[in-house]
Parts: C-alpha cells; structure tokens; sequence
C-alpha cells in the first residue's frame, strides 16, 4: 500500500539586490531595516512574500516600491534560494532579484514593513537577517561577471557622464585594477558612447567631455550576436 503524500506548505517570497554608485565612492547596496520579527530592528535587504495574485516579477517590484520607494532602471532574476531553516517561521522559497539604479535619480522612502531604507557599502555592510549575506555575495559575483560581457553599468551613471567616471564604475564593481588605456580603447571601438558638446571640470586639470550611452547602438549590435568583453 502506497503510503499518503505529503501535502506541500511553502510560501514563495521574492529578495531583491539592488546596486547604487555614488559618484568615485564605493558601489552600494540598498538595505531596509525591519519594523517585524524576526529579525525586528535589523537590516534587510527589501523583499517580501508573493500575493496570490501577483507574478513573481510584479511582487518585487511591489516590494522595492513599498519597503524603498523606488524604482530599479534593471531588474532581472538572479537565483531561487530555498535551503531549508532559511526562514524560522514557515518553510519559504525565494526567488532572488539583482536590480541597478542611479541613486541620484531615486529618493528613498521607506515604508510597510520597514522603519528606514539606506545605501551601504558593499565594503562596510552591516550584519543582515536571513540568508541575505549569501544573496548578496551570489549577486555581486553576477554582477561582476555580467558587467564583463553586457554593458549593465552604464544604467548606474548619470545621463551625461565624463568617461573618467565610466572607468571608475568598472574599476570598482570589478574590485581591481583595469589597463585604462585598453579600457579607453575598446569602450570606444564598439561606438556605444556618444559625445557631447558639454564637458565637466574635474580638479585641476583640463574639463573633460561628457558622453552619453547610445542605446540604439548597443541593441544593434546585440541583435548581431555582439559580445561586449572588456578585460
């Protein structure tokens, strides 16, 4: 006799990871801080479980909207997490997002359940509930991969920006030194930036041009197969 099967009892949730960058500061990571238990006064990242009559996708957008007031230029799944014990209060499986704004362009707002929303350094997080640390670290390996190949990081600049700020971002999403002259070189080659006749002063130096993302370039080229590889 076939013994009775177990009747499922998940929740779904959905996490999002979401990067800012601060002009030549550190890249950011949007946090909430929780007005509920568990985890009641601690960090966060903004998340929260899907409604029955929602996707997936519209929960998180939801979520960062009421928990941060804000909402991401790139959002795209990153992982589903759903080891057990991830959750003290049920049996929970989270589908985990990576989202990139400019946070010049965004003014945080907390509300529902979260008492503040901050951007942290990736470089000086404070502890985080959950499983978030693990979220974190997966979606910040993500994005340095990504940014490699896909041209993601131009959605964290300002519309017009001095290409000293283009090689900064990249420079510290990937966490080291790049050869700038190559970076220059190659950037420029695919025609994806479009020059200004504004121009920024910077120090002491001579000012610098702006440039613009060209947009219609990139999807040109990626409808052609182009691989955007930058080393």
């Amino acid at each position: 006799m076939e013994s009775p099967k177990k009747l499922q009892d998940i929740k779904v949730a959905v996490d999002a990871v979401i990067f800012g960058y601060f002009d030549k500061k550190d890249l950011q990571i949007l946090l909430i801080k929780r007005n509920i238990e568990p985890f009641k006064g601690g960090w966060a990242l903004p998340g929260g479980l899907v409604l029955d009559d929602e996707s997936v996708d519209d929960a998180v957008k939801r979520e960062l909207y009421e928990e941060a007031g804000i909402k991401p230029d790139f959002l795209e799944q990153l992982y589903t997490f759903g080891n057990l014990g991830r959750d003290p209060r049920n049996r929970v499986v989270s589908v985990a997002y990576l989202g990139l704004v400019n946070p010049s362009y965004h003014e945080l707002f907390a509300d529902s359940d979260a008492d503040d929303a901050q951007w942290f350094s990736i470089n000086k997080l404070p502890s985080v509930a959950f499983d978030h640390k693990t979220i974190i670290e997966t979606a910040l390996k993500r994005l340095r991969t990504k940014i490699q190949y896909q041209p993601i990081g131009f959605n964290l600049l300002n519309e017009e920006f001095p290409f000293s700020d283009l090689e900064n971002l990249y420079k510290t999403i990937v966490g080291q030194e790049i050869d700038r002259r190559n970076f220059r070189k190659k950037i420029m080659s695919y025609g994806l930036l479009n020059e200004t006749n504004n121009v920024k002063k910077e120090g002491s130096g001579r000012p610098g041009k702006l440039f613009t993302f060209n947009k219609e370039k990139y999807k040109e080229l990626e409808e052609q197969g182009f691989y955007f590889e930058i080393k």
